[in-house]
């Protein structure tokens, strides 16, 4: 370290920079990026952004019962949910580890999920 133990704050800036720079790249990367989670063994089929936004939702017609649209509700939420966990495993294998433990959580429900977006 520098005089008086003072940390370098040109090299500390410059780190903080490349830090910035791969977290917006691989917020593009993930904003680009879909994936899809599935319920009832296929039946309904959820797809969502690395962000986690949710862009698509197939219903198998055999899923579709009007006397019980509880089941279906259920198997909707099921699909998201699967959906959303892998959008989040590809924020997690997409974001730069983070100083202070926070890398690899930086998807949707993660502590930087809605950080630029």
């Amino acid at each position: 370290m520098p005089r008086g133990g003072q940390p370098n704050m040109q090299a500390l800036m410059k780190q903080a920079q490349q830090l910035q720079a791969q977290l917006t790249a691989a917020q593009d990367e993930l904003a680009g990026r879909e994936v899809s989670g599935t319920a009832g063994g296929g039946l309904v089929t959820a797809t969502v952004k690395g962000t986690g936004e949710l862009v698509g939702l197939v219903i198998d017609p055999s899923a579709v019962d009007p006397d019980d649209t509880e089941t279906l509700a259920d198997l909707v939420v099921a699909a998201v949910r699967d959906a959303t966990r892998a959008a989040g495993e590809l924020a997690a294998e997409l974001m730069p580890a983070m100083p202070g433990g926070m890398g690899g959580g930086a998807g949707p429900g993660g502590p930087l999920g809605s950080l630029g977006r």
